[in-house]
């Protein structure tokens, strides 16, 4: 049936050649641990199979079937649609990167509530199954809601936009050299990450100047 959610063999779903959603092993693991520990997961998205009759494509999902597959599941709820190559390809190009940001001081009150129940604020197992890391989860529930309110309102926090871009091997080594070089120009007790927004900052203002 099509548009309706199905509990299909996981012998019988593909994975789309094509697909180019990748998972680093530290998320992983947190999607293992969470459909571990709950059995609830977000049911795949796939049509039939264009190459194999009687099995069905991923169009969203890679990951989790992986997961299933690991935990030694042998079906998955997954929607089917009939959909076309074309869309196919703008549906795998699209799924995995659309999505919304945190409002801070809501995500900041559901991780106050989590560490508080029932985890007992045992970060280290909070963060197996939170995109955040222990230390990131420590420093964020030590925040005041409401002071956070107040600087929501006032305008007055930052927000980061991420910048997303992909290099070869090349030119990775020359950005490298060009971050490390810039880092005398940008102030210490900083995390790795500030550093490196800062001194590319600096480089692409120095251009602009140049110019």
């Amino acid at each position: 049936m099509i548009n309706r959610i199905q509990s299909i063999p996981l012998n019988k779903l593909v994975a789309h050649p094509d697909n180019p959603n990748r998972m680093s092993k530290v998320k992983f693991s947190k999607l293992l641990c969470n459909i571990k520990r709950t059995g609830r997961y977000e049911p795949l998205v796939v049509r039939p199979c264009p190459q194999k009759p009687k099995c069905f494509q991923i169009i969203n999902g890679h990951h989790r079937c992986r997961v299933l597959r690991e935990l030694g599941y042998k079906t998955a709820e997954a929607l089917v649609w009939d959909v076309n190559d074309q869309d196919t390809d703008i549906l795998l190009a699209t799924l995995n990167r659309l999505g919304g940001s945190d409002v801070l001081d809501k995500k900041l009150a559901l991780l106050k509530r989590l560490n508080k129940s029932p985890f007992d604020g045992r970060t280290a197992e909070l963060a197996k199954l939170l995109p955040q890391t222990a230390n990131q989860i420590k420093r964020l529930t030590k925040f005041d809601i409401s002071d956070c309110r107040k600087a929501v309102e006032n305008r007055k926090s930052q927000i980061l936009n991420p910048l997303v871009f992909f290099l070869n091997d090349k030119q990775q080594e020359i950005v490298a050299k060009a971050l490390s070089a810039a880092m005398s120009e940008v102030e210490e007790n900083r995390t790795k990450a500030v550093k490196n927004a800062a001194a590319f900052t600096y480089i692409a203002q120095d251009f602009i100047n140049s110019r």
